[in-house]
């Protein structure tokens, strides 16, 4: 992770320089810009891991700003920085692609914990896309019915149908084929799959679990991951069958 590089697109310096003295114990080489054209000239020169992204920067939104990076670099990992209002804009951005938010203001051992959770997600991706095992119980494949997970290619298949999922996506539907007609609650899955405790990110799971759904739906029209109301999700694997 050390040898990451990270951007911070923030047009409050202070702010920004806030968050770079935040990361400092992280030992991540951290970049701070204040625009989002800015950001596009680093990012088309420098090979950046994670961006930390305010949503409200001027011009070019941090909206929009996602959108490109997501279309143009898509292993690259983002995290929104949302004021704790802003509530339609983080879900906007998550199902732009984004992959987590962090809300102002925030403690910098949150800040530190979305961004090693983001940062392991890329490195796995990354080893096995080099051929790396990162697999601790060294599988190779999971299958329930017609879903078919590949470990070292890190891709699923769906009735034979190759699933175009990000990291977090494969990540979650893993856990889920793992622990097939188990109910977890959101805050269960911000433990396990995202890394972390903190309560008041639900929108986080509902974002991925939403986009999670809708790419199995494009290939299987019965519902995988039923919502239990009240309690949370499962991944029924009747409807594999």
């Amino acid at each position: 992770m050390r040898h990451e590089k990270l951007l911070v697109v923030e047009d409050d310096r202070e702010i920004g320089q806030l968050i770079t003295t935040q990361l400092a114990s992280l030992n991540l080489h951290v970049d701070h810009v204040v625009s989002a054209e800015l950001a596009l000239k680093r990012i088309a020169k420098q090979p950046y891991g994670l961006i930390l992204l305010d949503i409200n920067l001027p011009q070019m939104d941090g909206l929009s700003l996602c959108r490109k990076i997501k279309e143009h670099y898509p292993t690259i990992s983002v995290i929104l920085l949302t004021a704790l209002s802003s509530d339609m804009d983080r879900v906007i951005g998550l199902e732009m692609g984004a992959d987590d938010y962090i809300c102002k203001p925030f403690f910098a051992r949150e800040l530190q914990a979305r961004v090693k959770t983001q940062l392991r997600h890329r490195s796995q991706l990354l080893a096995i896309q080099n051929n790396e095992s990162v697999n601790p119980c060294n599988e190779k494949t999971l299958n329930i019915g017609s879903l078919n997970i590949e470990f070292n290619s890190h891709q699923a298949y769906l009735d034979e149908q190759a699933l175009n999922l990000t990291a977090t996506e494969f990540d979650l539907l893993v856990y889920f084929a793992r622990h097939p007609n188990h109910v977890f609650s959101r805050q269960q899955l911000l433990d396990k799959v995202w890394g972390y405790q903190h309560s008041g990110y639900e929108h986080t799971v509902n974002s991925h679990i939403n986009r999670l759904r809708a790419k199995l739906e494009l290939h299987h029209q019965a519902p995988i991951i039923e919502t239990v109301w009240g309690v949370g999700y499962k991944l029924n694997p009747s409807q594999l069958t």
